[in-house]
């Protein structure tokens, strides 16, 4: 292992994830390294498939793989759905995948919670692996095996745990990557400073002009610092049972209200989450846990990266609040919230009040 990767410690379902440039080549023997098979199905989108899919797919047939399936959904939230997931089974089934074939997400965070949802479902559970090309996949959804789709009414109310065999990161994916999804990856990396390493969200704020001109050295370290944050989370709570993991859901509750009322369409997950740290962040101000200047170090690192820090004009904040109770952390009859106590630590609250909670979407 190079000093990049990261070994994510779960006893049988352990794994690791490889940080590299120019790496996706060797994704075949990566893969056979972990599991003998013959049969790969690549899972990716229409925005990815010809730019990382196909390449992906001539990697392993110039291994050992015998057979290589690509499918490639539409781009964009709405794919993950029972809907598509129905139709992936459906084509799973016709083309003969069996309990030796292995699943291969390619692309950004909703194509590896469907590619392994389909994974954890089809045959009672297949073997995935992740190959994320976008920097919010790498640095968070990739990590921790959390897979899953949407309901119309709530984000990722339907999954599983399903630990991949092996997550491959190729930094050199990113130069494909749009200008708004790269900076929208950055609002993930911002939150694992502030929710656990205060000399992390320092080295962000000393390196905002390589960050946004992509520096492959400074990414690499960035992402196998929250992927190694991450690993230490999920390791101490793989399922959420002891509240630990918890704390990756700071910015969430406001974010996942204001993508489900803007209807998954004008704001990016990342987007959602640079506004939802603010807001959550000024809710912590509220109620006298932080001083003002944790929230303006926030916004100011959060504008030099180019993320939106305010949610967009005309949402209705009473449609904002049912989404919130709808939200899968809801717990005892009570909305929770991550909020920080400083740079480098957070709470989970639960007793904020609703004129509280709204008050800090639009600050006056």
């Amino acid at each position: 292992m190079t000093a990049h990767d990261v070994r994510v410690d779960l006893a049988d379902r352990s794994y690791d994830i490889e940080i590299g440039e120019e790496n996706l080549s060797k994704i075949g023997g990566f893969i056979l390294d972990r599991k003998k098979t013959k049969h790969a199905v690549v899972i990716t989108d229409s925005n990815v498939d010809p730019l990382h899919g196909d390449r992906t797919a001539d990697f392993l047939a110039e291994s050992q793989f015998e057979e290589v399936d690509v499918w490639a959904v539409e781009a964009g939230e709405r794919s993950k759905s029972p809907e598509v997931a129905y139709e992936l089974w459906e084509a799973m089934l016709q083309q003969a995948v069996d309990r030796d074939s292995v699943v291969v997400a390619v692309g950004g965070g909703v194509v590896g919670d469907l590619a392994g949802f389909i994974a954890a479902t089809f045959a009672r559970g297949l073997a995935f692996f992740q190959i994320p090309t976008t920097l919010l996949a790498q640095v968070d959804s990739s990590v921790g095996g959390k897979v899953g789709v949407n309901l119309p009414g709530a984000k990722n109310m339907v999954g599983a745990f399903w630990q991949p065999h092996g997550v491959l990161i190729d930094v050199a994916t990113l130069n494909t990557l749009p200008d708004r999804d790269y900076r929208a990856g950055l609002a993930e990396v911002v939150k694992y400073g502030v929710i656990m390493d205060a000399e992390f969200f320092a080295y962000l704020e000393e390196q905002t002009e390589a960050i946004n001109r992509r520096d492959p050295e400074v990414l690499k370290t960035i992402i196998a610092k929250c992927c190694r944050l991450k690993a230490e989370v999920v390791q101490a709570d793989e399922r959420e049972e002891s509240g630990r993991r918890a704390i990756l859901n700071y910015g969430h509750t406001y974010c996942h209200a204001i993508e489900a009322v803007t209807g998954y369409q004008s704001v990016l997950h990342g987007e959602g989450v640079a506004m939802g740290m603010l807001c959550e962040s000024r809710l912590a101000e509220q109620m006298g846990r932080i001083t003002a200047d944790i929230t303006q170090r926030q916004l100011s690192l959060l504008d030099k990266l180019g993320l939106p820090t305010a949610p967009p004009e005309g949402i209705d904040p009473e449609a904002l609040l049912d989404k919130m109770w709808r939200d899968k952390k809801v717990q005892a009859g009570k909305i929770r919230f991550v909020l920080p106590d400083r740079i480098g630590a957070v709470s989970l609250v639960s007793d904020a009040t609703e004129a509280s909670i709204l008050s800090c979407v639009f600050p006056q």
